[in-house]
């Protein structure tokens, strides 16, 4: 029997949404809350949510808005910095040609006055050899002169006479 109490289904329980009774009230109802849903959405949650669609609409473009002008402003100072460079390598460059070309003509000048210098030198030391070689050709004139003599008074026993010698030897040494 206590299985029978639980299978059987009571008569009267029918289904509340299909209870031909109440279909009226539920009608009434469910227009009732339609309508306070409708208006609640079009008057208060719509309006809202458009606001704030509007609002983030209006914010992310003045967003884009500032970013395209960052970006306008970026390359512009990105384009005068270039030119700056540019314009700082054109200037170094020309320093550094003035520069140079300054450097290279002090540089010539010093070289200039020191080759003058050097050959100013050079032929007061060629004059000091020449001198000092023509004093040499004297006294090997001379020693030659009296080397010759007695070299003749040894083989002959006879002394030659003073511009004999010297005169051969004159000679001799021009050859």
């Amino acid at each position: 029997m206590a299985q029978k109490a639980h299978t059987e289904v009571p008569s009267k329980g029918h289904f509340p949404p299909f209870q031909t009774e109440t279909f009226a009230s539920q009608l009434f109802w469910l227009a009732v809350t339609f309508v306070a849903l409708y208006l609640l959405i079009g008057r208060v949650a719509l309006p809202r949510l458009g606001g704030i669609v509007e609002a983030r609409r209006s914010r992310i473009d003045g967003d884009l808005a500032e970013a395209s002008r960052q970006r306008k402003a970026a390359d512009a100072a990105l384009a005068a910095y270039e030119q700056a460079l540019a314009d700082a390598r054109n200037r170094a460059q020309a320093v550094a040609n003035e520069t140079r070309d300054r450097l290279n003509a002090e540089a010539e000048q010093t070289r200039r006055a020191l080759e003058a210098k050097l050959n100013a030198r050079i032929a007061e030391a060629e004059q000091r050899i020449a001198a000092s070689r023509a004093a040499a050709m004297a006294n090997v004139q001379g020693i030659a002169a009296e080397a010759a003599a007695s070299i003749v008074q040894r083989l002959t026993g006879i002394a030659p006479a003073g511009g004999t010698v010297e005169r051969a030897v004159a000679e001799a040494l021009k050859r």
